[in-house]
């Protein structure tokens, strides 16, 4: 389970660190693709796995809104490996998707990782969107 909040920054060539703390939950090869709210997704292989065949499963081919979650998901995303520094390449299309260009913030989110503009995470984290008693009032009947 990934649980955790590191801010790095980004090289001139697109690499990250990706912190010691996550490394080993990620393995050895994970994927990077194209996530909520403009951020980017982490996954470990099998977790990425399960997420392409529940992506799978919704009927893709008769739903246009199942269509858009495969493309998105799916053709956005890499494989990714770490270097002897502990970093990965992000690629030029996931950069721009996310408006990542200098500062990042990472943060685990129990299944995967995010990588998020440290802008924007701030934004999104000091607005009402993390208020925990609205969160929770609106997920009401979800047994939480």
């Amino acid at each position: 389970m990934f649980i955790v909040e590191f801010t790095h920054a980004i090289d001139d060539k697109g690499r990250v660190i990706i912190p010691a703390k996550l490394r080993e939950g990620l393995g050895s090869t994970f994927y990077v693709t194209k996530g909520m709210e403009r951020c980017l997704f982490v996954y470990p292989e099998e977790e990425y796995s399960n997420m392409a065949n529940r992506l799978k499963s919704l009927n893709e081919i008769s739903r246009k809104e199942a269509r858009g979650l495969n493309r998105l998901f799916l053709s956005g995303a890499t494989d990714a490996n770490l270097d002897r520094q502990g970093r990965i390449l992000l690629p030029p299309n996931l950069r721009e998707y996310a408006f990542l260009d200098k500062d990042v913030v990472i943060i685990g989110v129990g299944d995967r990782v995010e990588i998020w503009d440290k802008e924007r995470w701030d934004a999104y984290s000091d607005d009402e969107n993390l208020n925990y008693d609205d969160l929770i009032d609106k997920l009401d009947g979800l047994d939480f």
